[in-house]
């Protein structure tokens, strides 16, 4: 199996097998990533596309962390498309406040998108870097690649992670 560095490199040259390598292997962790933060399976393939676009029109040098680099920018695309969602979601709210649904299975779908749009606005309050990090833990990242991705030292993780766990926390619970 080839490094990071290496197909990057290959990247650089137009070597389509080394992008496609890269594509796979970094996959399925950005598309988990970004499911989990726009929870669409269209929408999150579609982000995820969009991440490797990026990564194929401008390659990183060969010494950068493919997979953090990855993950950050695929952050901040499921970011802006959860803001955009939001913008869209209100103003269709606003159109259709009077039609109430009558399918039995609204108020559990309802339900669920409350606790949801909570979640998403209570991530949206916290400082970006702290919801990123709560996100990527939520993902099962261990410590040693969340302190790659935040270059911070392994044993910084633990306290980062505690205090943005807190402060979701308070955030949450309105306690602010």
């Amino acid at each position: 199996m080839l490094s990071d560095a290496l197909l990057l490199e290959g990247v650089r040259r137009g070597d389509e097998l080394a992008f496609e390598s890269l594509f796979h292997r970094y996959y399925p962790r950005v598309y988990r990533l970004l499911y989990f933060l726009v929870g669409s399976r269209a929408q999150a393939e579609e982000l995820t596309q969009e991440v490797f676009i990026q990564l194929f029109r401008r390659p990183l040098r060969s010494g950068d962390n493919v997979g953090a680099w990855l993950r950050r920018v695929a952050t901040n695309l499921g970011y802006n498309a959860m803001r955009a969602e939001k913008r869209r979601t209100g103003r269709e709210e606003a159109v259709t406040a009077e039609t109430p649904s009558t399918a039995p299975s609204a108020a559990a779908e309802a339900e669920r998108r409350i606790v949801a749009a909570e979640v998403s606005r209570t991530l949206n309050s916290l400082n970006p870097r702290q919801a990123q990090l709560l996100l990527l833990r939520q993902l099962g990242l261990p410590y040693q690649e969340l302190a790659e991705v935040f270059n911070v030292s392994r044993g910084s993780v633990g306290t980062l992670l505690a205090r943005a766990e807190r402060a979701f926390r308070r955030e949450y619970k309105g306690e602010r």
